[in-house]
């Protein structure tokens, strides 16, 4: 009986162990998949769209395709390809207030190269204002393009922020919210790009992050609410990244195929062609 008894218990337990649920393999660290990355010498290509609605007819829309340079921050230098849309209405308006500004930004698209300390444009809006003259136009003083319109993360700080502000992580999907006040306290490039308007706590952001098997970010997905005067405006923006690691270093354009901005005043936009513009 003694035998039996432990037998069975033996049993018991053999079926107790096999029908125990395997543990759940520990998730990757975005951030440190991210930080892994940014060295001098690697970039990361990038694909972009976004699309700014101030109202149902007022619209512009954006494509970028293009690569980043790495560095230990983040994005240190970029050389990309961007087209320009705008909807009737804000065409007509604009048109009205900066004609010439107006049908250069429609030339598209338009090829930039990017570094810490300037903006190299070139493109048919550039053939048709220096059309004997160098290939380049410099824009000193002009900040990276982002790699997405309303978050970078691309940025460590930015994308440590976002899995912080999770509402739910399963299967590489990470969704969460985040207000703009929170966002703008903790990202740089955030607050560069929408300036002392983007700490109060009126706006919202609401993301998608898709991850590799490592962490890598390969697919962002934001919508931000932001205030505008008296009421807000809404950005979609949606971006793919792909061979991470790859290694190059961004060529800037040699100085003799390079003229300044201010050597063409009046022929080309006064500010860098963008969203923004």
């Amino acid at each position: 009986m003694k035998r039996a008894i432990v037998g069975a218990v033996a049993a018991v337990s053999v079926m107790q162990i096999t029908a125990t649920p395997a543990q759940a393999a520990p998730k990757s660290d975005p951030v440190r998949a991210l930080q892994a990355h940014l060295a001098r010498g690697q970039a990361v290509n990038v694909q972009t769209t976004a699309k700014v609605v101030f109202t149902p007819a007022m619209v512009t829309s954006y494509e970028l395709d293009g690569t980043f340079g790495l560095g230990p921050r983040g994005a240190v230098a970029s050389d990309v390809a961007g087209t320009l849309r705008f909807s009737k209405d804000m065409l007509r308006g604009m048109r009205k207030r900066q004609p010439a500004d107006t049908e250069a930004l429609l030339e598209g698209p338009i090829r930039m190269i990017s570094s810490p300390e300037a903006t190299y444009v070139s493109g048919p809006m550039v053939e048709r204002a220096v059309p004997m003259g160098p290939a380049w136009v410099r824009y000193s003083r002009t900040a990276l393009p982002q790699s997405n319109a309303v978050l970078d993360v691309l940025e460590p700080a930015t994308l440590k922020t976002l899995m912080a502000h999770r509402t739910s992580w399963s299967g590489g999907v990470v969704k969460g919210s985040v207000r703009t006040s929170e966002l703008a306290a903790a990202s740089r490039s955030f607050r560069s790009e929408f300036g002392p308007g983007s700490s109060t706590g009126r706006g919202k952001v609401t993301y998608t992050l898709w991850l590799d098997p490592t962490g890598l970010v390969r697919r962002l997905s934001a919508t931000a609410v932001m205030p505008y005067g008296g009421g807000s405006f809404t950005i979609e923006s949606s971006s793919r990244y792909s061979d991470w690691g790859r290694e190059l270093t961004v060529p800037l354009p040699l100085e003799s195929d390079v003229i300044d901005r201010r050597d063409v005043e009046g022929v080309l936009p006064a500010h860098l062609p963008g969203i923004w513009s």
